[in-house]
């Protein structure tokens, strides 16, 4: 716990450094806190907040910086963003034009990008996929294609592993029973009847009607499902501009987009902006980045989540407007579009 001296300090230092990205020394943060404090007070307090982790003093510096556990501290409880603008949304709207979702999405990808001058990424919306027809073929040694064919003339293949060997007539009388009773209706829907008629089907129905569902929800890896734009903002971030090897980290990761996708689909089952500090993510993970993101819906629906990749050191008040008024703009053109 802080008394209200070190948090204003704290909340001051760390203003004081994203704005300017130099380590605070004991002087200029008297001016910035507008406490009366002498320097020996401050540099005391500042004493006691390394100790607790929430700054620290770079080698050739007798200034200091917020580390990741401060920023997160900071982050929230003394983070004071500006009411979201209603004319904001408007002034970008035209960026996003909703002729085809996948354009949205490179849109809104790159709109990320340019506004926060740091790295946007964005996953596609993921398809109720309305199903038009279902097909089981017996490939031998207990495995089955599925194939599934949506309205939309999606087609997914996937190679199942069963618990037998199932007989030609088994695999027809599974297709057939399957599109007289599930045709027509999205994964979601199929999911939800199968949960309450599964004990009513034979066995051999319900378990390749279970792969049938588990195919349409998991599409194939290779598809692409996380656009990232802006990579190359990261090479003018002064903080690890010189550093090569952090870099090549980076960019590593967002080859690796589907690391980005297990972060961005923890993010799409919360409500709402999150932020996440340092190596929070557990897919970032990296002392120098954090992420900022947010769901987005189509019809009320959460079909995707976006957000902006930068430095620890961001205007995150900032980050989040961008990050929240891109969701509305994405949940807008993709809902009007259906």
């Amino acid at each position: 716990m802080l008394d209200e001296r070190a948090r204003k300090l704290l909340k001051a230092l760390v203003e004081r450094y994203i704005a300017e990205g130099q380590p605070v020394g004991s002087r200029t943060l008297s001016r910035a806190s507008g406490l009366e404090l002498s320097p020996a007070t401050i540099r005391n307090v500042m004493a006691d907040l390394e100790d607790l982790g929430l700054i620290t003093s770079p080698h050739t510096s007798a200034g200091r910086i917020p580390t990741a556990r401060g920023y997160r501290l900071f982050v929230d409880t003394m983070l004071t963003a500006e009411p979201l603008d209603p004319n904001a949304a408007e002034q970008f709207e035209p960026q996003l034009q909703p002729d085809q979702p996948q354009r949205v999405i490179t849109q809104a990808a790159n709109l990320l990008s340019n506004l926060s001058h740091f790295v946007g990424v964005i996953t596609t919306p993921r398809r109720p996929g309305v199903v038009r027809h279902i097909e089981f073929l017996g490939l031998g040694e207990r495995r089955v294609l599925v194939i599934l064919v949506t309205t939309d003339g999606d087609v997914q293949n996937r190679v199942i592993v069963t618990a037998r060997d199932y007989t030609q007539s088994e695999l027809v009388e599974a297709t057939n029973f399957v599109n007289a009773h599930y045709a027509g209706l999205d994964i979601e829907a199929m999911r939800e009847r199968l949960r309450g008629e599964i004990v009513a089907l034979r066995d051999e129905i319900a378990q390749l009607m279970q792969a049938a569902v588990q195919t349409g929800a998991n599409p194939q890896p290779e598809e692409e499902q996380v656009v990232v734009s802006g990579e190359r903002n990261l090479l003018g971030v002064h903080d690890f501009g010189q550093d090569m090897g952090s870099l090549r980290k980076m960019f590593n990761l967002f080859e690796k987009k589907t690391e980005l996708m297990r972060l961005l689909e923890v993010s799409s089952r919360a409500e709402g902006v999150r932020i996440y500090i340092g190596g929070e993510s557990g897919v970032v993970p990296f002392e120098e980045l954090s992420v900022v993101s947010a769901p987005y819906e189509v019809n009320g629906r959460i079909v995707g989540t976006l957000g902006v990749i930068g430095p620890t050191r961001m205007a995150y008040d900032r980050m989040v407007q961008i990050v929240d008024i891109t969701s509305r703009l994405v949940s807008n053109a993709l809902s009007h579009k259906q």
